[in-house]
């Protein structure tokens, strides 16, 4: 039932995943960009939530489409095979974020790869409002893999039942998602240096993997212990 779920699981996992080191890293870069082509703080300020806006509405939409297939899977009676596999690989997502706290850099992570970055980088320096908006859309795509070890989690409880109720909690999860995003931009927007904002993502990387892994791996538990042992929410 999503009666079930508290507010208060929705929000936490919310935040922490709206701190992840990749999400405010493109935030960041596309700022620096911005500024580095057009001097005027209105261009960065209307473009900027341009971006932040397609994030939105991409996240929010991928949502809906993995809220839809686990609907579909539970309520063919894989509820348990469901709940098993996405705790299992969110867990997974979980352990490889804490695994950067201690070995950043080497094996797997949950970045956006190398080759995405120099496509990132290339559309980027033809910058227009068609060309945010394809950025936007193109970095909600290929950052899911970093950003939605929590999302995938949260959807797959909300499709269990998904009602109105769902819905307003999935709008809200986004809220919260793109919300450090619209503080950075104003940050920027009143004088603050993005070198220095940089600076600050790289010192304080190692917390914000640890909160997102940790976060990751009780969300992968709570999910087995709820599909497969009806563990109340």
């Amino acid at each position: 039932m999503i009666d079930d779920l508290t507010l208060l699981v929705l929000i936490g996992a919310a935040l922490v995943d709206s701190i992840n080191p990749c999400a405010i890293g493109v935030i960041l870069f596309l700022s620096s960009v911005l500024l580095r082509v057009s001097s005027s703080k209105g261009t960065l300020l209307f473009l900027g939530g341009v971006y932040i806006s397609t994030v939105y509405v991409v996240y929010l939409l991928s949502g809906l489409g993995l809220v839809w297939f686990q609907h579909a899977l539970i309520s063919k009676g894989y509820a348990e095979i469901v709940g098993v596999i996405v705790g299992s690989l969110v867990i997974a997502l979980g352990l490889v974020e804490l695994k950067d706290v201690f070995w950043y850099g080497k094996g797997i992570s949950l970045e956006i790869a190398p080759r995405h970055r120099e496509t990132l980088t290339r559309m980027a320096e033809r910058i227009s409002l068609l060309g945010v908006v394809a950025i936007g859309a193109f970095v909600a795509a290929v950052e899911l893999p970093c950003t939605g070890g929590p999302y995938l989690a949260v959807t797959a409880i909300l499709a269990k039942s998904f009602d109105l109720r769902a819905f307003l909690y999935l709008l809200l999860y986004n809220m919260i998602f793109v919300l450090p995003l619209v503080v950075i931009l104003i940050v920027i927007y009143f004088g603050a240096s993005t070198y220095r904002l940089k600076k600050w993502r790289q010192e304080h990387r190692r917390w914000m993997n640890l909160a997102s892994g940790l976060l990751m791996i009780v969300l992968g538990s709570v999910l087995i212990a709820h599909y497969a042992y009806g563990w109340y929410l």
